[in-house]
């Protein structure tokens, strides 16, 4: 690890640097790197960044695989990086963290127990943040995330959640079509048995990254650190309700939203899978509480929950397996319901386990008409997406999209990084991010609070 004084050196002229102007005018911090996620933020280089990141976090192998995929991709044959990572690993790494302050920006992506922790102390040091989700896990945790914000207006830093979905294609043009009222039309509100807006997602436990095999931190199966489902990954589908059905409006968590009911269950983990996606050879002391009577471990990571926003019902799922099979990868089933059409999304054996946007007739519209529609809304929208194109499919039609727009999750790190620069040299997030944001931890806790009623 790099010596103490070398580093505090470094941190000086980090901190003089940034004060006259000098040409990275962002400088990193990674606090606690425990997720994979901490890495992907920088497997792209960005202008203004300066390659020197700080990395505060205690000594183990959550911090040895983060230094790892940074290694990898500096070394990479493709475009590789150039980051020099300058490490501070002694057990007061968060204090000297605050107290140092060499950079501006600090990510934070790793055990969700203090996150929430992390995210406060540092706004309240006067540091922009950007942080994977989620930033709060249960209902104490999102009292600390208000009050975190309200710390970030005080101080004028930028507090932003990574919401890498926003940028997966199938979610823009969804985006795109529910905007085009003359083929969507108004959305329905529908009802608790049938209601208006479905997102279900299913992820897995064991997979690749970056091309190899992702070894996950025995925590990451305790629910109580890394949390349970509809807190964790159930953050990007709540945050795509949101931004689909009321995009670029600001929410009300105390007006807009009512949760009525939500629920979880356990994903059985066995020995020899729990090995192949930790490395360990046995289950750690924290989780034989959750052992159950075959000596597998019981991982909460499943949940639902079902709510209104703005009166439109909306149900949302999450749910992972251990392992996806031969060809498939983390999926998502979505609908959408319009006055003019339904839009959905689904990502089957049958389309290849590639997500696919499909447009469905509602009501009585006559197909020819729906057609003219169709077609004149996907021209409006191939504008912005050239090569956009729609066929004919079952009882309705799906989207057929240019193959380079699938760039793939680990890539849409990359983007929105490159949008949180653009609102930290602006000075200011959207009027509406911050609102929204409130909204959707506020979903997810009360969730959390109903579920475990």
């Amino acid at each position: 690890m790099f010596k103490l004084a070398a580093f505090l050196a470094l941190a000086a002229m980090s901190i003089r640097a940034s004060a006259h102007g000098a040409e990275h005018d962002v400088h990193l911090i990674t606090l606690d790197p425990g997720h994979f996620h901490a890495s992907l933020v920088q497997k792209s280089m960005y202008p203004g960044v300066s390659p020197v990141v700080f990395v505060y976090g205690p000594q183990g192998p959550d911090l040895q695989a983060h230094l790892g995929r940074i290694q990898d991709f500096n070394n990479r044959t493709n475009e590789p990086t150039r980051w020099d990572e300058r490490v501070y690993s002694q057990p007061d790494f968060l204090e000297r963290m605050l107290r140092d302050k060499p950079g501006n920006v600090v990510v934070i992506a790793g055990n969700n127990t203090r996150k929430t922790d992390y995210i406060k102390r540092c706004v309240d040091a006067g540091l922009n943040v950007l942080a994977d989700k989620p930033m709060a896990i249960n209902p104490a945790d999102f009292e600390l995330l208000r009050t975190a914000f309200g710390d970030a207006k005080k101080n004028k830093v930028l507090l932003y959640d990574i919401m890498t979905e926003r940028f997966e294609i199938t979610s823009m043009l969804v985006s795109e079509l529910m905007r085009e009222r003359a083929l969507f039309g108004k959305l329905e509100q529908g009802s608790a048995d049938s209601p208006a807006v479905v997102m279900d997602s299913v992820h897995y436990l064991y997979k690749e990254v970056a091309g190899k095999p992702l070894i996950r931190p025995a925590w990451f199966f305790d629910v109580r650190q890394e949390g349970e489902a509809i807190q964790d990954v159930g953050t990007h589908l709540i945050d795509a309700v949101q931004h689909h059905c009321f995009p670029e409006q600001a929410l009300d968590w105390q007006k807009d939203i009512k949760v009525s009911s939500a629920k979880g269950w356990a994903t059985k983990i066995n020995t020899e899978q729990f090995k192949r996606s930790t490395g360990l050879s046995g289950f750690p002391d924290f989780l034989t509480k959750d052992l159950n009577s075959e000596g597998s471990l019981d991982v909460f990571c499943n949940g639902e929950v079902n709510y209104t926003l703005r009166g439109v019902h909306a149900k949302v799922i999450a749910r992972w397996d251990f392992e996806a099979p031969v060809g498939a990868k983390d999926s998502l089933y979505a609908k959408f319901q319009g006055s003019g059409a339904t839009l959905l999304v689904r990502q089957r054996a049958q389309e290849k386990y590639i997500a696919t946007v499909y447009i469905e007739p509602a009501g009585k519209r006559r197909s020819d008409e729906f057609e003219k529609e169709l077609r004149k809304a996907v021209h409006n929208v191939a504008h912005k997406f050239p090569g956009l194109d729609v066929a004919h499919s079952g009882k309705g039609w799906h989207l057929v999209i240019p193959e380079n727009y699938m760039v793939g999750h680990e890539s849409h790190f990359a983007q929105v990084t490159e949008r949180y620069l653009e609102y930290l040299r602006k000075g200011k997030l959207p009027a509406w991010e911050v609102p929204n944001m409130l909204a959707k931890y506020y979903t997810t806790t009360e969730a959390y609070r109903l579920s475990h009623r």
